[in-house]
């Protein structure tokens, strides 16, 4: 995992990525990752996460908050979206220079510290990034070491996300395992799913032996894949194992 110094840059620098895409695009574009939304949707949406976000480490919130209610301040015109973007990223600084990424606070995923949101802002940044990218007809390049990272946010939090993602209530079993493995990192880039009656666990660094079913591929495809914006049917992965088991996967595994 990448530390929380790394993670704030890599705010600052997707967004200006971000803001760079649609500043002189059309902002009515449909975005394919995100049906229904168009480039003027995934940018408030964004924004409004950053912002809110923001809120919650300023806070150093101790429990879940009632509402999700923030002056988001959005501009008159849509023409203003970028700026504001702009400036959403600059909140989410003021908000990291006064919050110590180690304090305790709430979150709803595995780290139970204010670091847990930064690296959670990341992520929604970077995919939405990604996602613009590809509505635009560009093709993304997501360093590999960041990308793992993001594969290990999105597994080692997938277990706590049934309240807002109730499908991932159906990923049980009796001690089946999938392995996802990054072809293009040295460290950090192998987890072992194993699905238990009650819930299931993410090893890792994985284990030695076999695993029901493996989906290997480079960092930045994997990412990809996770959050559904690649099929494991690509020519990107090597998949092997229990097919049936990696539908059930990927059927239930959305956030």
């Amino acid at each position: 995992m990448s530390n929380p110094a790394t993670h704030r840059d890599a705010i600052a620098a997707e967004t200006a990525r971000f803001v760079d895409l649609v500043r002189d695009a059309d902002r009515t574009t449909a975005v394919p990752g995100c049906p229904g939304w168009t480039l003027t949707d995934l940018v408030r949406h964004t924004g409004s996460v950053q912002r809110w976000f923001s809120v919650l480490l300023r806070q150093l919130v101790q429990e879940p908050p009632r509402s999700r209610d923030v002056d988001l301040r959005l501009p008159e015109d849509e023409a203003g979206y970028p700026d504001w973007l702009a400036d959403s990223a600059a909140e989410a600084a003021s908000a990291f220079a006064v919050t110590d990424p180690d304090a305790a606070m709430w979150a709803w995923g595995a780290d139970q510290h204010a670091r847990f949101w930064v690296r959670r802002m990341l992520f929604e940044t970077l995919v939405h990034r990604v996602d613009a990218e590809l509505a635009l007809g560009l093709r993304p390049e997501i360093d590999p070491g960041l990308a793992a990272d993001g594969v290990d946010e999105f597994l080692v939090n997938l277990p706590f996300a049934a309240f807002f993602a109730p499908k991932v209530a159906e990923l049980r079993g009796d001690g089946e395992t999938i392995r996802f493995r990054c072809t293009d990192t040295d460290t950090g880039g192998e987890w072992l799913i194993r699905l238990r009656p009650d819930n299931f666990e993410v090893e890792q660094g994985g284990t030695a032996g076999p695993a029901d079913a493996t989906v290997e591929g480079a960092a930045a495809d994997l990412l990809l894949l996770v959050y559904g914006r690649l099929d494991r049917e690509a020519d990107a992965f090597a998949v092997r194992g229990d097919g049936d088991l990696l539908d059930r996967w990927f059927a239930n595994s959305a956030f």
